[in-house]
């Protein structure tokens, strides 16, 4: 039996996000309207192919040598056409003539699944579709949803129509059977009451873009979790938006409690688009939990989660998005970040092991967090995630104003009112993470005697390894994203206090 893979649909995913569907100029010939045109002016030469589902059956001819251009310089290599058309169109299985078209007879069927054809659709008023709206800026009401609401859909496109440099499709489910969850989706099914920015977080139309709340982590923990001790799977893969992914990603690799492989993939382009890398990463993420190259010599997880982005292995701790384009992510911290590579010819090979703590090995997976963040049935509260603010520092910023970091104190004092759990990373001077400013250090020193921990770290990808300053914990060569949410999970585990500071900083130097 092949492994069975668990794909889990995150937020804000372009790797699941279509381009907006526009009426063809064939729909628009037959209803009178506009043609697309050019830049010169003239009608586009071809129309866009959406992959779309035959309603019957049909038999078409296809031209004999036409899939390449040097088909016919090896005429002698092939065998026989199944007959010829006419210069009328009219099927003979034998040639009639030297002008008859040497064709292959076929029967499509929607059986077959999605073909690649031109969209007629056109809007109720009759006007064609140019957006993802009924009009640019159109409200939620009139507009569509260019995010697919799971990944059946896509991974069915890819299969269907993806194909390696060997010629070959079915490229995941040669390898694998998938099943589909949603935990915050990128889209959502209104006509059952599901509403945006509460069932589903979309980021187009952009005007009308949703992002998940701080307590969506918990969902997310607890789905993730159930969904790896569920017995049925290899491993699993997690898509989401190329900016958000890598926090998720590391999230993940601390909280959940698991020995299986879990992969993140991202894409720069909507799925579809000319260029688009999302396909191909989802397919080497397959490849890699297939292959077990994950595994140690008891089978368990030796990498922890990673991300899969052309044809690389990055561990989560250290990468980064650096710019919107295939490519774009980067390693953080200077100290590798890259274990392997996959989607290449032969098995994924891996070029280190990372040492910090993950997954099963972590000492804040969900497992070993204290009862009272969790329901009778073991799951995180949402309510219990814990509020961490990221405070930036540059030179020249001290002021002799006392008053200056009057923002800081009325986040301390605003933490002290609402959240139990709260804390604050400080971005500070590379690479020591100290503060410009003698107030505003005193200002923090004060939320730490109040019970709210702050970690230094270095400005940007900081390659200095952070020490810990006085109360302050030393976040290494983590980057401000990344060491909030460890603050986060150590404060899940220990929970606040000036007295648990050591606990905080051991985990903060293995995680």
């Amino acid at each position: 039996m092949k492994p069975r893979i668990a794909h889990i649909a995150g937020s804000n995913a372009t790797v699941t996000n279509s381009a907006a569907l526009v009426t063809s100029n064939k729909a628009r010939s037959r209803h009178g309207l506009e043609l697309l045109r050019d830049e010169s002016g003239q009608p586009i030469r071809y129309d866009a192919l959406r992959p779309q589902r035959l309603a019957k059956a049909a038999k078409v001819y296809i031209e004999q040598f036409s899939a390449h251009p040097l088909e016919s310089d090896a005429a002698e290599l092939y065998g026989a056409p199944d007959g010829y058309l006419d210069r009328d169109g009219n099927f003979n299985r034998q040639r009639k003539s030297a002008n008859d078209v040497p064709v292959y007879e076929v029967t499509l069927d929607p059986a077959d699944g999605v073909y690649p054809l031109p969209y007629m659709a056109v809007q109720a008023d009759g006007k064609p579709w140019e957006h993802d709206g009924a009009e640019r800026l159109a409200s939620a009401e009139r507009s569509r949803q260019p995010f697919y609401p799971d990944g059946s859909r896509l991974f069915e496109e890819i299969d269907r129509l993806g194909y390696d440099d060997h010629g070959h499709s079915s490229l995941i489910s040669s390898r694998a059977d998938i099943d589909f969850y949603r935990v915050t989706p990128p889209a959502g099914y209104k006509q059952k009451n599901e509403v945006m920015g509460r069932d589903f977080f979309p980021y187009r139309p952009y005007h009308l873009a949703m992002s998940p709340p701080r307590g969506a982590l918990a969902t997310i923990t607890n789905a993730v979790q159930q969904i790896m001790a569920s017995g049925k799977y290899a491993g699993a893969i997690w898509t989401q938006g190329s900016p958000r992914i890598e926090e998720t990603l590391y999230w993940l690799n601390l909280l959940i409690d698991t020995t299986l492989p879990i992969c993140g993939n991202s894409s720069q382009r909507v799925h579809g688009m000319i260029g688009n890398e999302g396909d191909k990463n989802l397919v080497d993420s397959t490849q890699f939990i297939v292959s077990r190259a994950w595994a140690d010599e008891a089978g368990r997880n030796r990498l922890g989660v990673v991300l899969v982005q052309e044809q690389r292995l990055f561990a989560v701790r250290d990468v980064q998005k650096g710019d919107a384009r295939p490519g774009g992510y980067v390693v953080t911290g200077g100290h590798g970040g890259i274990v392997g590579a996959v989607g290449h010819e032969g098995t994924p090979t891996l070029t280190y092991i990372p040492a910090r703590r993950h997954t099963y090995q972590s000492e804040v997976n969900l497992t070993r967090l204290p009862a009272e963040v969790k329901n009778d049935r073991g799951e995180l509260l949402g309510e219990a995630i814990p509020k961490v603010s990221i405070v930036k520092d540059a030179n020249y910023y001290a002021e002799d104003d006392p008053e200056d970091d009057a923002d800081i104190a009325a986040l301390i004092e605003r933490n002290a009112r609402r959240y139990p759990r709260a804390g604050f990373v400080l971005e500070g001077h590379s690479p020591y993470g100290t503060a410009a400013s003698a107030a505003r250090t005193r200002v923090l020193r004060s939320a730490v005697e109040r019970g709210m921990p702050v970690v230094i770290v270095g400005r940007g990808n900081n390659e200095g390894f952070t020490a810990p300053q006085g109360p302050f914990i030393g976040g290494r060569n983590l980057t401000a994203t990344k060491a909030r949410l460890l603050l986060m999970a150590c404060l899940l585990r220990y929970g606040p206090g000036k007295d648990k500071l050591p606990l905080y900083q051991a985990v903060f130097d293995t995680h």
